[in-house]
């Protein structure tokens, strides 16, 4: 089969989040059970530069096409350079202020025709796709695109995350291209704006999510933001499949990132990426201290004011805390403002540091997400895969991934209390090597690797072809 993955971001070129660990793994473990394979991404300069063997293959109406490989994988690679659209510093999607660019439909619109256009019998290329694979709203105009084109491909639409849906005024409709038919309520209209992702699960020829949960629970009033409805109406189209990780990259046994490399059989070295995590933070050195790991983005969804909410019960039992993240600027000032009033028991760090992600993963003793809602979550299986249980609330990936007192510490209601009690049970844990080590090696057994996701996919498309 011949697949077009569609994404905006791709580890390690071009990284803003989850999305872009999924884009970068997921393609090599397509193709190394036999899929020919091309992704297709916007030409930002941080791609175009580090691309393997990038040659120009195709010259489109809007743009020139790129050929090239992933530096690590050797995966196929279309980079579609245009530098009005995509040569800018800085975040795919926001400006240096932290507002979205004005011109995202247009930068975002153009991927969407390209993975169209490619699709179609008017490609100026030899290879076509038999499938294209779209990521998030950045995507989500491909199957529309296809749908009014001529094309014999089939579309499928991935959900990372449904609360980001790509909404433009209706304008954006005519001056895409698209016909003014799709502009209804059975196309690509929501609540009078043009949805990228609207469009997506409407036209597209099957949906999948990033985990069993999260594909029930989008199709709920509470979590489905407004998409509920079509995607109820879609459930025998609707597919859940748990994100993997990759273990190469995340594998503490020969983790460049890490003071120290240990596995499941030489745990005892752990607690020397721990001191190093300690002195590098400025925490005070304590083995026995419980260190408690944050890397996320700072918002509300990933219920990051409940961790605030409880901190001084956190340090009342005598435990660290260890942040890594950027988001809202309000929580931002609140953790900065944690740490310099618990000075050597927490330490926050703005931004997105890759080392320190790995560093915070291995060296903190528990991992705590306590998301609101979380479509997958990879950051609980690099936990798990680094001895380093989590503590998550009970929601999408997290409740498919994470076993209570086997592999981790499971909470269900999204408060301070249910919170706080999780997190003690977790270092009462701790305190207990015996149980803690019984924990920490059950997580470290399961295989989170993208085989089994990659066969599931392969299972869907051959659906989709036949």
């Amino acid at each position: 089969m011949r697949i077009l993955f569609v994404t905006s971001e791709i580890y390690p070129l071009v990284k803003t989040g989850g999305l872009a660990d999924v884009s970068g793994a997921l393609p090599a473990a397509l193709r190394s059970q036999g899929a020919d394979i091309r992704i297709l991404v916007p030409g930002y300069p941080g791609i175009l530069s580090r691309l393997n063997d990038a040659a120009e293959c195709a010259i489109l109406p809007e743009g020139r096409l790129l050929s090239g490989s992933m530096p690590d994988t050797g995966v196929p690679v279309f980079a579609l350079e245009h530098r009005d659209y995509y040569w800018r510093e800085g975040n795919p999607y926001l400006n240096g202020q932290g507002f979205d660019w004005p011109d995202n439909a247009a930068r975002f619109g153009l991927l969407s025709k390209t993975a169209a256009h490619l699709a179609s019998k008017h490609s100026p290329m030899e290879w076509k796709p038999d499938i294209v694979h779209c990521n998030d709203w950045q995507s989500g105009l491909a199957p529309a695109f296809m749908h009014f084109s001529e094309t014999q491909a089939k579309s499928l639409m991935t959900i990372h995350n449904i609360a980001f849906q790509g909404n433009f005024s209706p304008d954006w409709v005519a001056r895409l291209g698209l016909p003014e038919s799709s502009f209804t309520m059975h196309g690509v209209e929501f609540h009078g704006h043009l949805s990228f992702l609207k469009a997506g699960l409407h036209y597209s020829n099957a949906i999948t999510t990033v985990s069993p949960s999260y594909a029930r629970e989008i199709q709920t009033h509470e979590m489905g933001c407004g998409m509920e409805g079509l995607l109820s109406w879609r459930k025998n189209e609707v597919h859940g499949i748990l994100n993997g990780i990759d273990l190469a990259e995340w594998n503490p046994a020969n983790d460049r990132h890490l003071a120290a490399n240990y596995d499941a059989a030489r745990l005892d070295a752990k607690i020397e990426v721990k001191r190093a995590l300690q002195k590098r933070l400025g925490l005070e050195q304590n083995d026995h201290a419980p260190l408690l790991g944050v890397v996320s983005r700072l918002t509300y969804q990933k219920g990051l004011d409940l961790i605030d909410g409880c901190a001084s019960g956190i340090f009342g039992q005598g435990a660290q805390l260890a942040v890594l993240g950027s988001g809202d600027h309000e929580f931002e000032r609140e953790f900065l403002r944690l740490a310099e009033n618990h000075p050597g028991k927490c330490a926050v760090s703005i931004g997105y540091d890759e080392a320190l992600a790995h560093q915070i993963m291995a060296g903190a003793d528990i991992f705590l997400m306590p998301s609101r809602f979380e479509p997958c979550g990879l950051n609980q299986m690099y936990g798990m895969r680094y001895g380093t249980p989590p503590v998550v609330r009970k929601t999408g990936g997290l409740a498919d991934s994470v076993e209570d007192n086997e592999t981790g510490f499971v909470f269900e209601s999204a408060s301070v209390d249910a919170l706080l009690e999780a997190i003690g049970r977790a270092i009462s844990c701790y305190r207990d090597n015996t149980a803690f080590r019984r924990i920490q090696k059950n997580g470290m057994d399961r295989d989170f690797g993208w085989g089994s996701s990659a066969s599931a996919y392969l299972d869907l498309y051959e659906s989709l072809l036949t």
